[in-house]
């Protein structure tokens, strides 16, 4: 079976002051946080990427990753535009600046994907286990009658993922006793604190699982995306700049209405990624750490 790794690069880094984030070097080659995701998958058996991007960024990702990682399995690339709507919504929201979502990353590669496929982001770390999981992974989702789908998220844990530069996003999960997921709250403004984490007044269990944008998605399920995709721009005001179109949310809303199932595999590796310019010491820390302990070359252009 193909085995496709969906990789979203087309976030603004908004919070990243300096440079576009995913372009940022962390090894000691100058290898950047997606290099070692794509090593960990290859291990893991995948053997496409898919890199999902914007034309401006076009030419420096491809002369920063893109290329070289061609070079050692199939690179195809879908490009995340604001104009990549429904003809009836275009002329609503011309003005538009903001990028449509996550939903919507992964909704600009329906013309490349024909089968199950692993979701992640570019500027997240998520481990080896992780990949080796999400693999196993791809033969159990499904997209049966009704476009009712099982889905797969491999889960990490709050206080594994939290930033100590700055609060962040995260799609907080309540499981089933069967392990599968009941709920998702996408839940901003997320700080760690001495207790373990707080969002505004609410205080969060630390141990609480966390979804990252990993997600295991069946052969089928592009067309329920771009079909709750139209759902989402109906409701939306002319000209919102705002509102986005979030994996997260989609899924809460698929469970409530009990049109999906998400089987959910609980990593034990350690997060970490760059949501603010000042993570990135401590990034470079983490691989340098794994390279000295030999669970990464030094130089992964050798592979």
């Amino acid at each position: 079976m193909n085995k496709t790794l969906v990789i979203m690069a087309a976030g603004m880094g908004s919070r990243f002051k300096e440079g576009t984030k995913q372009l940022t070097a962390v090894g000691p080659a100058g290898e950047l946080i997606v290099d070692y995701s794509i090593y960990d998958a290859m291990l893991a058996g995948f053997n496409r990427v898919i890199f999902v991007i914007r034309h401006d960024i076009e030419d420096a990702f491809k002369e920063a990753i893109g290329d070289r990682v061609a070079g050692r399995t199939t690179v195809d690339y879908a490009y995340q535009e604001l104009d990549d709507i429904p003809e009836d919504y275009k002329a609503s929201f011309a003005g538009r600046t903001k990028p449509w979502g996550t939903g919507s990353a992964v909704l600009s590669c329906r013309d490349l994907i024909d089968g199950p496929f692993l979701v992640i982001n570019a500027d997240d770390y998520y481990g080896r286990e992780a990949f080796e999981k999400a693999a196993r992974m791809l033969e159990q989702v499904s997209c049966g009658q009704n476009d009712h789908i099982t889905l797969g998220m491999i889960s990490f844990i709050l206080k594994n993922t939290l930033s100590d530069n700055g609060t962040v996003t995260r799609g907080i999960c309540e499981l089933h006793a069967d392990g599968t997921l009941e709920s998702i709250r996408e839940t901003k403004g997320i700080e760690k604190t001495e207790q373990g984490a707080q969002a505004g007044e609410t205080v969060l269990d630390p141990e609480s699982p966390v979804s990252m944008n990993m997600w295991v998605c069946p052969d089928g399920f592009l067309s329920v995306l771009e079909k709750e995709f139209e759902r989402f721009l109906s409701q939306l005001e002319p000209g919102d700049n705002s509102s986005e179109y979030l994996l997260p949310i989609l899924v809460g809303e698929l469970l409530e209405k009990d049109r999906a199932d998400v089987l959910v595999e609980r990593s034990r590796d350690r997060w970490f990624g760059m949501t603010y310019t000042e993570d990135v010491p401590g990034v470079r820390a983490e691989i340098a750490k794994m390279v000295n302990e030999g669970y990464y070359p030094a130089d992964l252009s050798d592979i």
